[in-house]
């Protein structure tokens, strides 16, 4: 899959152009905004509703698990969680796994760590049923 070159600011370009050559493989269209002003990282288009996605990824496992902090830093203020007039989806990649998560904002409201077991049994895989969702997107 053809990905666009790792930036120098942490490789945002590199990560939202894998998720999104990916998208585009499913089915979807997708539109990246002007700049780096908006809380999304890109939009996708269903056909019949466009969907704001943030995009997150992971390679570090913490406590058996594979850890995110769905938030993001305000200038001066600290950080702040994503909320339903920012976003609509947060898409989780877990790098070493190549597994992703499609999470609409309603469901992690509020939580300021989301932990992913993609590769270990566990009782606590709250995410799970989020994992390959891309259906969720599609209407």
């Amino acid at each position: 899959m053809e990905v666009e070159e790792e930036s120098e600011a942490g490789g945002r370009n590199f990560r939202s152009g894998i998720c999104g050559e990916g998208a585009h493989s499913l089915g979807f269209l997708v539109a990246k905004p002007w700049g780096d002003s908006e809380k999304y990282d890109f939009v996708l288009d269903a056909g019949s509703k466009l969907w704001r996605v943030q995009l997150k990824s992971t390679e570090v496992v913490h406590a058996r698990g594979y850890e995110i902090q769905p938030i993001y830093s305000v200038y001066g203020k600290g950080k702040a969680g994503y909320t339903a007039e920012e976003i609509d989806a947060l898409v989780v990649h877990i790098q070493p796994c190549d597994v992703w998560y499609v999470i609409p904002v309603e469901a992690f409201a509020g939580c300021k760590n989301l932990r992913f077991y993609p590769d270990v049994e566990c009782k606590c895989a709250r995410w799970e049923s989020y994992r390959e969702a891309w259906h969720l997107l599609r209407g």
